[in-house]
């Protein structure tokens, strides 16, 4: 079983945005200067997650996105299940033709955890993480990087 960048990123993405829910609408170019994610890249999984309505976009000056409801209402399933990433861990995507085009011995087993891991990761809200320990330290890490880059930005451009 793999989750791809393409889930990885986009949940993180999003928990970005519950972390920064009080700062109103959030810039990709934000999301992507904390989180060190291309820009073109997100911009490609937002499109996907404003589509599944797990964010809203506002345009023109102080734009950007937000969580389409609270953060405890979308699980982290949702989000990647929004940007079209399958946590499957069969070997035929889930088909029953693992093996000469029928089911492999083992193809049930591998069934049962598929299910485990998507009910696991649909008990987990976005909210739940934010409340985590960890995850706010890390935060708190990535806000003192950002402040610490703008000022020395601005001593650079004051000179």
């Amino acid at each position: 079983m793999r989750l791809t960048t393409k889930g990885r990123y986009a949940v993180t993405a999003m928990l970005d945005l519950a972390l920064h829910y009080k700062d109103g609408p959030i810039t990709l170019a934000d999301i992507s200067q904390r989180q060190g994610i291309s820009l073109s890249y997100l911009e490609q999984l937002f499109s996907r997650l404003r589509k599944q309505e797990l964010v809203d976009s506002t345009r023109g000056p102080g734009g950007g996105y937000r969580l389409s409801r609270d953060s405890h209402q979308i699980a982290v399933a949702d989000v990647i299940t929004a940007v079209d990433e399958k946590v499957e861990t069969t070997r035929c995507g889930g088909l029953s033709n693992c093996q000469d085009d029928e089911q492999c011995l083992t193809h049930d087993l591998w069934t049962e955890l598929s299910t485990q891991i998507h009910d696991f990761l649909m008990g987990i809200s976005l909210g739940n993480l934010v409340e985590r320990q960890g995850v706010q330290k890390v935060a708190a890490r990535q806000e003192q990087a950002e402040t610490h880059f703008v000022t020395t930005e601005d001593a650079v451009v004051n000179s």
